[in-house]
């Protein structure tokens, strides 16, 4: 992982590549253009860019028309606004009216970190997840972003998916395959599974590898998809490691450790420990310390791994 790319510029890159491909690809934001990466896009196709300004809400009804035309709009903005601010619209408007509308939170998780609880985004995937056929992604690298928004572009179907904002270590190839729905297996191991996604692919990652070096032998699984979710790759770790371990920058509750939780319960029963941000809202400062502030360090992963499996 020696080189890392900014998820927000990343995006902006495949917008453009899929705009290249699709000319009814059209890019709306809420007063957050310039910093959702839409900068290339607006200037390569200035009639296919609008700037709505703080109007979530309308955005999102907007977006829908211009579904039902046969356009494929991405709306882009702040995850908490693009997600929590118009949870009926998207609701009603996408999911009910089952709408071809990309919906792209930027800033997820704890990755707003100095502006506080308002601007972070530690239950978009618990609310969105309730909203009947919206397919839910959260890549965990920059290779993975593009791939995403390329199949995004070609899924029918609403769809969220949440991109942070620092820089992310680059984990895959150019030649690695993107599947809606199927988790990927990153490292192959028998003592015990971790499955990480998001912003914090690359601290679950960095932990199985400390594992390692300690003699413990972890499967690591890359899922990037939290719905729908891979229920087969699931139930083959539970049955080969008997032990699960999920690591999310989300809340606890309604995130993937929940939607992980679900599946075990009902269909294979295995111990399971999540790590995440618990039932309080998120702190101030300096993303890395916040993410340590959670648990969400490599070298915590790492530990609480191992107090989990003695």
């Amino acid at each position: 992982m020696s080189e890392s790319k900014d998820p927000r510029k990343t995006f902006g890159e495949a917008l453009v590549e899929v705009g290249e491909k699709y000319s009814n690809v059209i890019a709306l934001s809420a007063d957050s253009s310039s910093g959702s990466g839409l900068a290339p896009f607006k200037e390569k196709f200035p009639s296919r860019h609008l700037e709505f300004g703080i109007m979530e809400q309308g955005v999102i009804g907007f977006a829908s028309g211009l579904a039902t035309t046969g356009k494929i709009p991405f709306v882009v903005a702040i995850a908490p606004f693009v997600t929590a601010r118009p949870f009926e619209m998207f609701r009603n408007d996408l999911g009910y009216m089952r709408q071809n509308v990309k919906v792209v939170g930027r800033c997820a998780g704890l990755t707003y970190s100095t502006l506080g609880a308002t601007h972070q985004s530690l239950d978009d995937i618990a609310i969105i997840r309730t909203i009947p056929g919206v397919v839910i992604i959260n890549p965990g690298d920059p290779v993975e972003i593009k791939k995403a928004v390329h199949s995004a572009a070609e899924h029918k179907g609403p769809i969220y998916m949440r991109i942070g904002s620092p820089a992310m270590p680059i984990l895959y190839n150019e030649d690695y395959r993107f599947e809606f729905g199927k988790g990927v297996v990153m490292k192959e191991g028998n003592d015990v599974t971790i499955i990480g996604t998001g912003t914090v692919l690359s601290k679950a990652f960095d932990a199985a590898e400390i594992l390692e070096k300690d003699g413990i032998h972890a499967s690591l699984i890359n899922m990037h998809t939290i719905k729908p979710i891979d229920h087969d790759l699931l139930i083959k770790a539970a049955k080969e490691t008997r032990k699960i371990v999920t690591v999310e920058e989300h809340y606890l509750h309604g995130g993937l450790g929940s939607a992980v939780a679900e599946v075990l319960a009902l269909e294979y029963p295995a111990p399971l420990k999540m790590i995440g941000v618990d039932d309080q809202f998120g702190g101030n400062g300096p993303y890395e310390k916040l993410l340590g502030l959670y648990g969400l360090q490599a070298g915590q992963i790492a530990e609480t791994v191992k107090e989990f499996i003695r």
